[in-house]
């Protein structure tokens, strides 16, 4: 039985969005806590690198989801579904 060539690139579309989402967390929250060690360092205090560790997370997280949302919203010529895999009530009442 030979695989389809859309199962592989389907394969590896997803690998490549789980990769994009990992980099685009750890360089949220690298840069946001290298910026809070460099401004503790210069005015000497110890608690900017968690306030912006937190607001790199953040930032991380709603660029993922950002990303996600616009890798799972229908294409043309896609059926909408909800959340339960039904037909959404547009296509029902048709």
């Amino acid at each position: 039985m030979r695989r389809r060539e859309t199962d592989n690139r389907t394969t590896f579309q997803t690998l490549a969005l789980i990769t994009q989402i990992g980099l685009t967390m750890i360089v949220s929250i690298g840069l946001a806590c290298a910026l809070g060690v460099w401004l503790d360092r210069k005015f000497g205090t110890s608690w900017m690198t968690i306030v912006l560790f937190f607001m790199g997370a953040v930032a991380g997280g709603q660029s993922a989801y950002r990303m996600i949302r616009k890798i799972c919203e229908p294409r043309n010529g896609d059926k909408e579904r909800d959340w339960t895999g039904e037909d959404s009530q547009k296509d029902k009442i048709r």
